[in-house]
């Protein structure tokens, strides 16, 4: 972990490749629509084929059967179901208060007008599984589709060669309502919840994270099927002045890093003594950590960390990378905050580590990457509702807006929209 100094020669040519954009890889592209393509012309069987190929598992049935979640559920402890009930319950309470409600209005033309908001019939939730089995994210996406009260619940995960989902994994499914399972990952398991296949029935919209092939996916499906926002690997950037705990940040680093080598973490500091601490704190916890071979690979590939002159170029950092985590430990965060734009999730202050947002907290950990940061915000609870607006008039109504409606017909040549209102009056 080497640290860059904003007065040295190579800053600036480093700085600017800060300022990210998701733009899709062109092999990865391709890669993408030829299993797109697959799933498109041979339905299932290019399911079956592209599961033994990826995932090395034979299957004879691509969803989940009632004795598989029977023989998961009798495996998973009581201390894992209370920790998946807690988090349920936080996400229940957190959708609760943000999800969108109906609401209406009289104009002063004296037209009703509003909002009415209901969830999605068939919605899909894309967990991974690769490296771990992200028995959180089936949480961070399930539950607030179940706590917005969409009646299908669609998931998609990765089987294990055996065919077989993790036990806590499908367990965790079940609690977040999931009506149907499909033990396929990858771009494949995306493409079958956008365009169905013999076994699925295609669903209305895809929530979830993933590689870049399954972020690709989601990518050249729409249209074909809404998504939530593109969801790649893990990235943390750390904004710290001399307040910060070192012990601390570095746990939040190495935690964010242990997703895999894709994983990207960057420190921006004003404070050089904080970032000599927060390297020794690394290099001290590092060999207790179980993933070490994950964590050193991104400490040499996919690491940085800057010594900047203040804070309001840690901000412009901050702004240009649109992290998907920020951690802000800075002794007036309060001040700083309003002049973040983007970043998918803000957690202030040394003792709000970013682990309790992972697994806990309330707020979805389902947040943009790769700086899609600067055009979608984190997975919410209203992505799951679709809006409809609506307009109610009476004759009074009709009269107060006829003179805008056709002077509007007439610079746009529509004059059927103006007799449309017209016709109303003359009876």
């Amino acid at each position: 972990m080497k640290l860059l100094h904003q007065s040295s020669p190579d800053y600036a040519s480093f700085r600017a490749t800060l300022n990210r954009r998701a733009i899709p890889d062109t092999s990865v592209s391709e890669i993408v629509a030829g299993i797109i393509s697959e799933v498109q012309s041979r339905g299932d069987q290019a399911l079956i084929d592209l599961t033994a190929k990826f995932d090395k598992a034979q299957l004879t049935s691509l969803l989940v059967s009632p004795a598989e979640i029977e023989e998961a559920t009798a495996q998973v402890s009581e201390a894992t179901k209370k920790a998946i009930e807690s988090t349920r319950q936080n996400i229940h309470l957190f959708t609760e208060q943000s999800k969108r409600q109906d609401w209406n209005y009289t104009n002063k033309e004296g037209a009703v007008v509003g909002e009415r908001f209901t969830p999605f019939d068939r919605v899909g939730i894309y967990v991974p599984g690769g490296k771990a089995p992200l028995v959180s994210t089936a949480l961070m996406t399930g539950a607030f589709a179940q706590a917005i009260g969409c009646p299908q619940i669609v998931a998609a995960t990765p089987c294990g060669p055996d065919g077989k989902v993790n036990p806590e994994l499908l367990y965790a499914l079940v609690q977040a309502g999931a009506t149907e399972i499909l033990k396929v990952g990858g771009a494949q398991g995306i493409a079958a919840l956008a365009l169905g296949t013999e076994s699925i029935a295609p669903v209305e919209k895809i929530f979830g994270p993933g590689n870049v092939f399954v972020v690709e996916a989601k990518r050249q499906l729409i249209g074909a099927v809404s998504i939530d926002l593109l969801p790649g690997p893990s990235e943390i950037l750390v904004i710290a002045d001399e307040t910060g705990n070192p012990a601390f940040l570095a746990a939040d680093l190495l935690g964010q890093a242990e997703h895999g080598p894709d994983s990207e973490i960057g420190f921006v500091t004003t404070s050089e003594s904080l970032f000599e601490q927060v390297k020794v704190e690394i290099e001290k916890q590092l060999p207790s950590l179980s993933r070490g071979q994950y964590l050193q690979e991104v400490l040499d590939k996919k690491c940085f960390a800057l010594l900047v002159d203040d804070l309001s170029e840690a901000v412009a950092i901050c702004n240009d990378y649109a992290p998907e985590h920020l951690t802000l430990v800075v002794q007036d965060d309060e001040s700083i905050i309003p002049q973040i734009r983007n970043a998918g999730a803000i957690y202030a202050g040394n003792y709000s580590a970013v682990a309790v947002g992972d697994f806990l907290a309330g707020p979805s950990h389902t947040l943009p990457t790769g700086g899609a940061g600067k055009s979608f915000s984190g997975l919410r609870a209203d992505q799951f509702q679709r809006r409809q607006s609506i307009v109610r008039m009476d004759q009074a109504a009709i009269a107060n807006s006829l003179e805008t409606v056709q002077e509007f017909s007439r610079i746009e040549g529509l004059d059927a929209h103006g007799e449309s209102v017209a016709i109303r009056l003359r009876g």
